[in-house]
């Protein structure tokens, strides 16, 4: 059942494709069990991963846990864990915004997987490079270089997020009802374009 008091029937106007810095993620995450997929290295050193596709409303309180959903199943789990590599939050990204989406898992995570494998990203270990050489790493130099790389991705459309200290966390990229890039809302949370950032390259 979805969680007492969180359910909301919002009307969906676009959508948000929410793409994590593992790295950061990771950081000193390493050997606690409930992130073992995707910081131990048993499968890999992951760099963006999928934190989810979210669907958005007109304003800020966006529609979620909109019916209650089962278990995933394990087929669905195994085919998706490689783009966001820990069961607990697949099952939950199914839970609060896929059950608002699609009837079904496979659906939700077909589409967020097409929407994820069409990003093209920029080469992080050179960006995060740049406050050494001198140069400061702002927020919208790295929104540009998802635009340069990315064809039809406007600067606009893209939000980056940040932790107290500055370190990158994740990237956004606002979608519209058709799935297609838009400006990303005036209500959407987001570090000023002229933010100094700093990207871990993890261990």
């Amino acid at each position: 059942m979805p969680p007492a008091g969180q359910t909301r029937r919002t009307a969906i106007d676009g959508y948000v494709l929410a793409l994590n810095w593992s790295p950061e993620y990771c950081r000193r995450r390493e050997r606690e069990p409930a992130a073992r997929f995707q910081c131990s290295g048993e499968i890999g050193d992951f760099g963006f991963i999928l934190h989810g596709l979210w669907p958005e409303a007109k304003g800020p309180n966006y529609p979620q846990y909109c019916r209650a959903v089962g278990v995933l199943p394990r087929r669905t789990v195994s085919d998706n864990i490689c783009l966001g590599p820990s069961p607990q939050l697949l099952q939950h990204q199914w839970a609060k915004h896929g059950s608002c989406m699609a009837q079904k898992p496979e659906a939700y995570f077909a589409a967020a997987r097409l929407l994820f494998n069409a990003i093209e990203f920029p080469d992080m270990a050179r960006l995060s490079r740049e406050p050494e050489r001198g140069t400061p790493l702002t927020a919208q130099m790295l929104a540009e270089s998802f635009a340069d790389l990315n064809e039809g991705l406007p600067i606009d459309a893209i939000t980056v997020k940040t932790n107290a200290k500055g370190w990158l966390q994740e990237v956004r990229v606002c979608l519209g009802r058709n799935f297609k890039p838009r400006s990303c809302p005036a209500f959407t949370r987001m570090a000023p374009p002229k933010t100094q950032i700093k990207i871990w390259r993890g261990r």
